[in-house]
Formats: structure tokens, sequence, C-alpha cells
């Protein structure tokens, strides 16, 4: 696919201020768009007089957006560039938050959710793709680095929602909506400061590259292997992210306290992140999938059987230290099983896979709490469903090492940002 705006006039921004302009699109629309809304639920729910049901619809009707869209999203960064996709997304992001900050009609919320979906299809994958295709040969530590900005994202969130909500009391949700559209607003901006759109490849005979197959692309096994386990991270993390914090105020923690516990995943999380990626460089991504998703696991199961402080202390360190391992791996293995030139659709292709996890998750898991009145039958499901995860991630350990041409970008590797 052919790029309008690939080969950019000006030259590339210094790396440590493309690579942070990333991190912070991730901040504001993967973690504050999608992530964050497990914090914010309490509040917005009694705020709202919202059933759990309810609550998890919205939190579905966000990732129907995603799932309907990252595909599109990939055409139109193909088209278009990556950057100005990337711009779209924040400032949908920012359009729904602010939306979010004033509306109290349940079905205008739900459209504005669905706002808060599109935008992170429009600006998360066309970011590591673009991302990639720049820095081909330090892939891992970009992804890396990348899902630093979950944890940035969350140590804020962690601090922000129950300080506001002290603050303001019954409205403080709508102000920390309001919040993150400020942070959005200067986020976008530097969108179109510091991201630049990389150049097309030309051949040898200065022909453009060759057309992806995309069928292929769709049929390998191997990579449909690695979108159900980005799948099944999609859906066990956004259920932690939607009902933990919820579970653990059920369970007589203080919410202050469990907005720390939650602050304190996504500090573990900026330095976990970037560790991940050398590791699965050396140990590979089979590897350390099985190890990253057994732990979380391990870390999803503590609480069902101690609902006390130490049960919920235990699950938000390990999961801090390990849920990165499982998107910087999961990606950068998605890369691998294709050509270069291929991994911007690969990467896609996945994210379809997170994304209808995501779809499902907080949807089943609020109709279980709804069913049995508690969170232990949920957190189980959850944890059944993170099991078949870890066979999956066994099977990817199988793969035998990627071809060359997935480690580099050489001449006839595909500069769009799909």
């Amino acid at each position: 696919m052919q790029q309008a705006t690939s080969a950019p006039a000006r030259p590339r921004p210094p790396a440590w201020l493309m690579i942070g302009t990333g991190i912070f699109v991730v901040v504001v629309t993967l973690v504050f768009g999608r992530l964050a809304y497990g914090l914010i639920l309490p509040p917005m729910r009694d705020g709202l007089g919202l059933s759990y049901q309810q609550a998890g619809t919205l939190g579905t009707v966000t990732a129907l957006g995603y799932v309907c869209l990252v595909m599109v999203a990939g055409a139109f960064a193909g088209r278009f560039g990556g950057q100005l996709s990337v711009l779209l997304g924040v400032l949908l992001t920012v359009a729904g938050f602010t939306g979010l900050s004033l509306a109290s009609d349940y079905y205008l919320i739900m459209v504005l959710m669905l706002v808060l979906g599109c935008g992170t299809a429009f600006a998360y994958t066309p970011l590591v793709s673009l991302l990639a295709t720049w820095f081909p040969q330090r892939r891992g530590a970009v992804i890396g680095l990348l899902s630093s900005g979950v944890g940035i994202g969350m140590v804020w969130a962690g601090m922000m929602v129950p300080y506001f909500t002290e603050l303001f009391g019954s409205q403080g949700w709508r102000y920390v909506w309001g919040l993150f559209a400020a942070v959005g607003v200067v986020v976008a901006i530097g969108v179109v400061a510091f991201l630049r759109n990389p150049p097309l490849p030309v051949g040898a005979n200065g022909e453009g590259p060759r057309p992806v197959d995309k069928a292929a692309v769709y049929r390998n096994r191997r990579l449909l292997i690695v979108g159900l386990v980005y799948g099944v991270i999609g859906l066990t993390y956004i259920v932690q992210s939607v009902f933990m914090y919820s579970y653990a105020v059920d369970s007589g923690i203080p919410p202050l306290t469990a907005g720390r516990l939650a602050a304190m995943t996504g500090l573990l999380g900026i330095f976990a992140s970037p560790t991940w990626g050398s590791l699965s460089d050396r140990i590979g991504r089979g590897n350390a999938l099985v190890l990253s998703m057994s732990l979380a696991l391990l870390a999803t199961a503590v609480p069902i059987i101690q609902p006390t402080l130490f049960g919920f202390t235990f699950h938000y360190a390990v999961l801090g230290c390990t849920v990165s391992g499982m998107f910087t791996s999961v990606l950068a293995a998605a890369t691998e099983q294709v050509e270069a030139r291929e991994a911007p659709l690969a990467v896609s292709f996945v994210t379809v896979f997170f994304a209808v996890g995501q779809l499902l998750g907080p949807a089943i898991a609020g109709m279980i709490v709804d069913w049995t009145g508690e969170f232990r039958t949920m957190f189980m499901f959850t944890c059944s469903v993170m099991a078949i995860g870890v066979y999956l991630c066994w099977l990817v350990r199988g793969f035998s090492r990627p071809r060359r041409a997935a480690a580099g970008c050489g001449d006839r590797c595909s500069g769009t940002a799909s």
C-alpha cells in the first residue's frame, strides 16, 4: 500500500523526542481512554446510578469502537500517514473526555465511550508501526518503552482519581475526565511537532516495495496463535483493570489505599517494560510470554483465595512487574512471524484479537458479578482463560527463530504505518 505522505521533507526529530511523544500518546489513548475507566468506575457508577452490567457495557462499547476501527485505522495510516492517524486518534479521545466530563445521559455516555475506543484504534497501532519502522534494529526496546507509558499513565490515574474524588466529592470523576482532556490537547501538539512519517524505501531499480500479500499474513498459523495470545491478554487485563479496584473496595480496602496499589502497578510497569523487552530478546518471545502469563495468572488467583490487603498488594505488585512483559513480548512476536515489510499489517491483525478480547471481557465479567453478587466467581473465570493463554504461549515457544528478513528493515521493507 502506497503512502501519500511518507516521504517527509523535514529531518527526523531526535529519537528521544519521537519515542517520548509516543509514550505520552499511549498514556492518553490507551491508559486514560481505556484502562483508567476501572478506577473512575466506582464514583462514576454511584453518581449515575448504574448497575455493574451497565458499567461493564460501557467498557464493552469502548472496546467495540476499538475492534471495529483498528483495521480501518491501519488502512487510513497507510494511505495518509501514521502521524495524521495518531493525531486524529488523540483528538477523538480529547473529544470523548470532554463530553464525559459534562454528560449525564447514559446513552450519550455510551456514545462518548465509543468515541474513546475509536480514538485508541486510530492512535495506538499506527503509532507502534510508525516507530518500529523508524527504529527496526531496536524494535523490542522501542515497544518496551512505549509499553512503559501504560505504567506512567496508571501511576497518574491511580493518584488523581482518588484525590479528585475526595477533593470534589460525588462530582470528582467529572474533573478527572476534564483533566484527561487537557493533557490530551498538550499531547496532540506534541504529535504535530515531533512525530514524522517514515519514508518509503526505494529498491535497487528505483521501484517501490512490492504489495504485501494480506491473505498470506492472515493465514499465517503462527501469527494466528500469537493473535489468540493477545486476545487472552486483552480479555483478562481489561477485566482486572475495570473490576479489581472495585473488588478491593468491596472487600474492605479503603478507596485511597486501593488507588495507591493501582498506582504502584503503574510505577513498577515503567521499569518493567524495557526490562521485559531485553529479556525477551535474550530468552525468546515464547519463553517470556510463558513466564509473564504464568505470573499474571498467579497474581490474579491470590486475591480470590485471600481477599485481604496482602492479597491485593500481591496482585498489584506482581501484575505491575509482569503485564508489560506480555504486551511487549506479544507485539514483538507478531512482527517476527512475518517479513519486516509485513510487520505493520501483522501488528494490526493481532490487535484485532486483543480488541475482541477487550470487547467481550467487561460485558461477560459484569454479567457474572450481577448474577452471582460477588467478584470471586468472575475472577475464577478470568483465571481459567489465562490458563488457556499459558498453553498458547507454550506453543509460541516452539516456533523457530525468526527469519532474517523480520529482524531489520532492509531496502524492501515497507515504510507504511498500517
